[in-house]
């Protein structure tokens, strides 16, 4: 069987995406895997399909390069919205469902502003946080961003006594006034990532709380480009929280399982 398939990248977080509108391609974790292998494979951090929904204009399916279905991924849900234009499905505006809820996006041209669920709940771990932007996420400021080894230090956090039941994310951040470095270690993906959506989302609220101004908009700098998060704050619950970047396709091509 042969399929067609299309690259993504959202700020250099990459993703393989299907259309499976007529529900015809089954898959399981070991094609995925293969897929998603940056040698044998096509390469991603991630598969998505994009699937009918009777309530919504698509269904967003995400799986992590493991090959298992992931929690929200908000690059990802940026580039399918692109996807889902290029294909015709939307024009400029969408509804569309993903694993964690309802999304609303906007896209410009080459930019995509997509709407996280809004947020009440973060837990303090020390002088760090923890929190679930759609997915969850631990968050850790520092002040050399330089000096610190994502990969290594990432890996030691996602795997110690607390998290590597579940897992987690994990980010490091320098923030200085409205800007952010932001670096991530990503589960599921198990390396560190050039650029993690809901990671920047959650750093984003984690520097409000963080920032003596409260702040509420932040441009922040990953390995892989450049992204904006907004949000409010309604008596501790985060709201209107927007994701904006640049969600680029690749290329297109066919895959033989």
């Amino acid at each position: 069987m042969t399929i067609n398939f299309y690259k993504f990248h959202g700020t250099g977080n990459d993703f393989i995406i299907i259309d499976n509108r007529t529900n015809n391609l089954k898959v399981n974790n070991t094609i995925i895997e293969k897929m998603c292998d940056r040698r044998f494979g096509i390469g991603a951090d991630g598969l998505m399909l994009l699937e009918n929904d009777k309530k919504t204009d698509f269904r967003m399916v995400y799986f992590n390069s493991d090959g298992y279905e992931g929690t929200m991924c908000g690059n990802g849900g940026r580039c399918i919205v692109s996807f889902a234009k290029k294909l015709g499905v939307i024009e400029n505006k969408t509804k569309f469902i993903a694993v964690d809820g309802i999304h609303y996006a906007e896209i410009n041209n080459n930019l995509v502003s997509l709407k996280m669920l809004d947020l009440d709940k973060i837990k303090n771990i020390e002088n760090d946080y923890f929190l679930d932007t759609g997915s969850p996420h631990f968050v850790k400021f520092v002040n050399d961003f330089e000096k610190v080894n994502v990969y290594n230090d990432g890996k030691a956090i996602r795997y110690n006594n607390t998290f590597k039941e579940e897992g987690t994310n994990v980010n490091f951040a320098e923030l200085n006034g409205n800007t952010i470095k932001v670096g991530t270690y990503e589960r599921g993906v198990e390396d560190e990532t050039y650029s993690c959506g809901t990671g920047v989302t959650a750093v984003a609220i984690c520097a409000y709380l963080e920032s003596d101004k409260k702040i509420n908009n932040f441009d922040i700098s990953t390995k892989g480009g450049k992204l904006n998060v907004r949000f409010e704050n309604n008596n501790n619950t985060f709201e209107n929280i927007w994701l904006t970047g640049p969600a680029t396709f690749v290329f297109k091509g066919e895959y033989t399982l």
